[in-house]
């Protein structure tokens, strides 16, 4: 199979979405496809290069930060993605189009299609369904609403990595091929029996629903040789460096950090407690590092965040930080709860999410997509 990836964010950029794209490219090349993507550049990045005998192909925008991008950001790269793309879609030697995001790289796959007639796979992954984000992207995703509405008419597929999502999916589009497989995790990458502090570690992009102040906030209701660090960026940071100024020098901001980074990778084997008290997740990719490194964890009840962790984790109520609270002193007080906890996230993912077990799902996704044919409305 010859697949030609779309992801506007790619590694070294962004965060989760990302990073799916880069595992899932990596893992079909070592099983003997064909993968070459077309994402955003940035800076000193090459234009052209391979990683893992992935083929990528950057093009020139105006993003500005490694770790966030704005609407109009996004924007700025589909001029030269659509150029970059058709000529590679154009070339005949590609079996289908996988794009991440429905938007912008939806957009570029429906264009595609219509010039190539190549059929397109698209994965969603949280920010690209309306009603996911409300609080940030409401007024980008009604201005795009009559798009995204022809990118999901169009596409063989929508891939979701949780049933949550797919079901927001339906609901702006009922008609929408969904079908759901998670979001995998290279468990080689993190060793689960480093000998763990106390600190709790929270890592994420830095936005308000992610919940992190109701960690910062529990702080001070744990014993007082626990540690908070928090590694990650976002527009939250100066309301969370406000929120943690009386806490001294317990909370910790290590900045975004790359996940392939050595001391990325210390923090999830080293730290006493994962927290990701989101309001809205899909499926995070740092959940799954979290179980990876064995980790026990407090998330979220009711959200992807749900999905991921099944009975493997503390769950508590979005936006409860009382709950947070009580959920990560029961851990802090325990020691052994917290071994038995992370021992029961490490075996749920190497159970549930290895990268083999999600790249050959994709594959059957894949093959079936490219002998569909032209799908409903998909050039109308």
């Amino acid at each position: 199979m010859r697949v030609l990836t779309l992801c506007y964010e790619y590694p070294p950029l962004g965060g989760g979405g990302g990073r799916v794209a880069h595992g899932l490219a990596r893992t079909l090349v070592s099983m003997g496809q064909e993968v070459d993507v077309v994402t955003m550049g940035f800076r000193n990045l090459p234009s052209d290069e391979t990683v893992d005998g992935v083929r990528i192909r950057r093009v020139s925008c105006l993003r500005r930060s490694a770790f966030h991008c704005t609407v109009p950001e996004a924007a700025s790269y589909l001029a030269g993605a659509r150029r970059a793309s058709l000529a590679l879609a154009g070339s005949g030697r590609y079996d289908l189009i996988h794009s991440h995001f429905l938007l912008p790289d939806g957009w570029l796959a429906y264009h595609l299609r219509r010039r190539t007639g190549l059929p397109f796979v698209a994965t969603a992954h949280g920010s690209d369904v309306p009603g996911y984000n409300p609080h940030r992207l409401k007024a980008a995703h009604l201005l795009l609403s009559p798009v995204w509405k022809r990118v999901v008419r169009a596409a063989s597929r929508i891939v979701c990595p949780s049933q949550s999502l797919a079901s927001l999916v339906r609901r702006g589009a009922p008609a929408a091929r969904t079908c759901v497989v998670p979001n995998g995790i290279g468990l080689s990458g993190f060793d689960p029996a480093r000998e763990r502090g106390r600190t709790v570690l929270c890592a994420t992009r830095l936005l308000r629903r992610k919940g992190v102040q109701h960690v910062v906030a529990s702080m001070g209701k744990l014993p007082p040789e626990w540690r908070l660090v928090v590694a990650g960026d976002g527009p939250f940071l100066p309301e969370l460096r406000r929120l943690a100024a009386p806490l001294g020098g317990r909370v910790t901001f290590a900045g975004w950090l790359d996940n392939g980074a050595p001391e990325y990778r210390a923090l999830f084997e080293t730290s006493g407690i994962f927290a990701l008290p989101s309001e809205a997740e899909n499926f995070p990719v740092s959940l799954l590092e979290a179980m990876a490194a064995g980790m026990p964890v407090v998330t979220t009840r009711g959200t992807g965040c749900e999905e991921v962790v099944g009975d493997a984790a503390l769950l508590v109520p979005p936006g409860d930080a009382t709950a947070t609270g009580e959920a990560l002193l029961r851990l802090a007080s325990d020691v052994a709860f917290r071994a038995r906890l992370g021992a029961a996230a490490r075996a749920r993912a190497e159970n549930r999410f290895s990268w083999e077990a999600v790249a050959r799902a994709y594959v059957e996704i894949y093959n079936e997509a490219a002998g569909m044919g032209n799908a409903d409305d998909a050039i109308r």
